[in-house]
């Protein structure tokens, strides 16, 4: 089964989730959510791992995690296996707990807004849940995430940290004051979210939820790069997900920008060209035959038509008998001579 690229370097910062099996719960009383937390904490004194929110909800949990070291991939499967085991040793059962492996999305950690946001999306999960009762619902009577701890504790478990989720919205320091004010706005936010207010945020939700990293574009082209050095010389089909379709774009877009110029064409030119044109038809076997983009790619940079095109100027320029075709594919190979 195609798995997603683990991106992994010192310093990384992640919005984890993971679900229970079948969508089954992972907690099935506070002891479990304890033993949890027990567990979370002792995977933190081993990798060195930060906590910097958290929630655990009764089929998955979500963390805002920081790897000092790059060594999620490490650390995650000795936390996700020993609380398996704890479970299934407290409850007598056997077999999986959770729903395949955690997704685990890169966050830009210099980019504070991407830090106020994950950590609102993970601290309001109970609020759009529907688990805050009452005619005024308090988010602070969940108590299973790091909220209560970020507003009424002076001083926190060592691997548990609000100072830069405080620094995101603008909060000097963790002093009273700050922690009222913290407290203030989130439980405003879940009175919103629990009223008819929670449509406002449905963007930043779908933007936390959705995609494969959080960040800009410099941001993005780092993963990129990162991620290629992880399948280098690995079977890619056993790999799946954002990270290498936009890297694979991006390949194709180099490509087909120095294939232009070797046809002194403009982008605008080749697009008007008719489809069966051999500097068209020429530009699309030369990106599908040097890059794994999918044809649809090719179909839309080019104005192609339709994906039967790219197959027949595969076709055409493979072994070409035309001398034109033939001329235009020397012209494309002195790309990367």
């Amino acid at each position: 089964m195609a798995r997603q690229v683990r991106v992994e370097y010192a310093g990384a910062i992640y919005h984890v989730m993971c679900r229970g099996d079948r969508r089954e719960a992972i907690f099935l009383g506070d002891g479990d959510r304890e033993m949890f937390l027990e567990t979370l904490a002792e995977v933190c004194g081993r990798t060195g791992f930060r906590v910097h929110s958290y929630v655990l909800m009764g089929n998955h949990y979500h963390l805002l995690l920081e790897t000092p070291a790059a060594n999620l991939v490490a650390g995650m499967k000795w936390f996700q296996g020993t609380y398996t085991q704890r479970f299934n040793a407290r409850h007598r059962v056997s077999g999986h707990l959770f729903q395949g492996r955690y997704k685990a999305i890169p966050m830009d950690g210099d980019d504070g807004d991407y830090f106020g946001m994950v950590s609102r999306y993970i601290h309001l999960n109970p609020a759009r849940a529907g688990l805050l009762a009452g005619e005024e619902p308090q988010l602070m009577a969940y108590r299973w995430s790091s909220f209560p701890s970020f507003v009424r504790s002076p001083a926190l478990e060592q691997w548990l940290v609000r100072s830069r989720v405080f620094g995101a919205v603008d909060l000097p320091d963790e002093s009273a004051r700050s922690r009222r004010l913290f407290g203030k706005a989130l439980e405003r936010r879940a009175r919103e979210v629990c009223g008819s207010g929670a449509e406002a945020d449905e963007a930043e939700w779908r933007t936390v939820r959705n995609g494969w990293f959080l960040g800009g574009g410099a941001f993005r082209e780092r993963l990129e790069d990162l991620g290629a050095h992880v399948v280098q010389g690995k079977r890619r089909d056993s790999y799946e997900g954002g990270l290498l379709e936009t890297r694979d774009r991006r390949d194709a877009d180099v490509l087909l920008k120095k294939g232009l110029r070797v046809l002194k064409l403009r982008p605008a030119d080749v697009r008007a060209l008719r489809q069966s044109d051999p500097q068209k038809q020429g530009l699309a076997w030369w990106v599908k035959s040097r890059t794994v983009v999918g044809d649809a790619w090719i179909v839309d940079a080019l104005e192609m038509g339709h994906r039967s095109n790219v197959s027949r100027a595969v076709r055409a320029y493979r072994n070409p008998t035309d001398a034109v075709c033939a001329q235009i594919r020397r012209l494309l190979h002195t790309c990367t001579d």
